[in-house]
C-alpha cells in the first residue's frame, strides 16, 4: 500500500468552490426579495477580482483597483439584481453613482461582520500574490468600518469563517 494520495479524476475543489459561491447568491437573492433591505445590522463585504471574466465596473474603478476590490453592501446601494451567475448593484464612490456587475466566479471573499460569518475562495490564478490595494470605501461604509478589510481568516477564534483551500498536485 502506498502513502501517496492518487490524483482525483473528480474536480472536488471546483465543485465545492461553486457550491460555496452559490451561498453568496442565495443570500443576495434573499436581500433582493426583501426589497434590498438588509435585516438587523447585517452588512456585507464582497471582495472580487476586477479583471475576471464577466466583471463590468467603471474604468476609473478598474484603474484604481487593477487586481482586486472590496465593496460594502450596507445602507447606500440600489438596483440589486441577482441572477444564477452573478449580481449587479448600484453603489456610490466619492459621490459618483456607479453600476457594478460581478459574476460569482470572480468573488474571492464574502463577509458579514455583524454575525462573524465569512467565506473565502481560491483565487482564479494559483500561486499569484494579489497586488496590494486600498479598500473601495464606497459611500455606504460607516466610519467605524473604514479602518480596513475585516480579517476573514481567523477561524481559531470560534467565528463562522469557512476557508476552503485545496492543494493541487503538480
Amino acid at each position: 500500500m502506498s502513502d501517496d494520495t492518487p490524483d482525483s479524476l473528480i474536480p472536488y475543489d471546483e465543485i465545492v468552490q461553486e457550491a460555496l459561491r452559490a451561498v453568496v447568491g442565495r443570500v443576495l437573492g434573499q436581500v433582493q426579495e426583501s426589497g434590498a433591505v438588509l435585516p438587523g445590522s447585517h452588512h456585507f463585504y464582497i471582495t472580487f477580482k476586477t479583471g475576471a471574466v464577466g466583471v463590468d465596473i467603471p474604468m476609473s474603478l478598474r484603474e484604481r483597483f487593477p487586481d482586486e476590490m472590496t465593496i460594502v453592501l450596507q445602507n447606500k446601494f440600489w438596483d440589486l439584481n441577482v441572477t444564477d451567475s452573478g449580481f449587479t448593484v448600484g453603489l456610490s464612490f466619492n459621490q459618483v453613482p456607479s453600476k457594478l456587475s460581478i459574476p460569482y466566479s470572480a468573488i474571492t471573499a464574502f463577509v458579514d461582520p455583524a454575525v462573524d460569518f465569512g467565506l473565502q475562495f481560491q483565487a482564479a490564478v494559483d500561486d499569484v500574490e494579489p497586488a496590494s490595494h486600498e479598500d473601495a470605501e464606497n459611500d455606504g461604509t460607516s466610519e467605524a468600518e473604514q479602518d480596513g478589510k475585516p480579517d476573514i481568516a481567523q477561524s481559531e477564534d470560534g467565528s463562522n469563517v469557512v476557508t476552503v483551500d485545496f492543494g493541487r498536485k503538480k
